[in-house]
């Protein structure tokens, strides 16, 4: 990969991975109610998991849509739901300190499979593999997924830390009601363009 094509890829890699989007906001999210530390694992999953998903998507899972459509929409039904009940799931969050013991941020395997229900990270990975791996080759798909892997790990940071950061500012269970409201929103609003398709 040339100089000029890995420059390209990094700022592809920014202008996907630092925009909100279903990660983003459970990132965040994440971090304004557990905080940083219990959100590692759910930040971890989402920076190993979608390079993860780069690499057989690069190989040629994406033939599976050209050999049978209707798997498209069922990946579309199963990513509205999924993403309906994350949003339920974090509209009714608890205050810290009225929350179960039992309450806890998404797993790191958890969301790496959310990488796979993700419509967002879906066209990320379909948009760098068709410019920056067009040979398809193992090399080419490494470079991608190396680069979101980087650039991932430093965007997945970037939220939980705005998280956390607003937290100190939800301190009173209304306040942090209405965050997480805020949050389940904008959840749901970032499925629209998979619902308008």
């Amino acid at each position: 990969m040339t100089l000029d094509i890995l420059i390209a890829l990094a700022l592809f890699c920014a202008a996907t991975l630092f925009t909100p989007g279903p990660n983003n906001l459970m990132l965040m999210a994440s971090g304004a109610n557990f905080g940083l530390r219990r959100t590692i694992p759910h930040l971890a999953g989402v920076a190993f998991g979608f390079p993860a998903m780069i690499v057989p998507v690069g190989l040629g899972v994406m033939q599976i849509f050209d050999l049978w459509p209707p798997a498209q929409t069922i990946l579309r039904a199963v990513s509205v739901l999924y993403m309906l009940w994350l949003a339920w799931k974090i509209a009714h969050a608890a205050p810290p300190k009225d929350r179960d013991a039992e309450a806890r941020p998404l797993t790191f395997l958890q969301a790496a499979a959310f990488q796979w229900v993700n419509p967002k990270a879906w066209s990320m990975a379909l948009g760098a593999i068709t410019l920056y791996a067009t040979s398809r080759d193992i090399g080419a798909i490494l470079w991608v997924a190396g680069a979101f892997l980087t650039l991932g790990t430093v965007s997945a940071v970037t939220w939980v830390t705005l998280g956390t950061g607003v937290r100190r500012l939800l301190g009173q269970p209304a306040r942090l009601r209405i965050f997480n409201w805020v949050m389940a929103g904008l959840l749901l609003a970032s499925m629209i363009p998979v619902l308008l398709l």
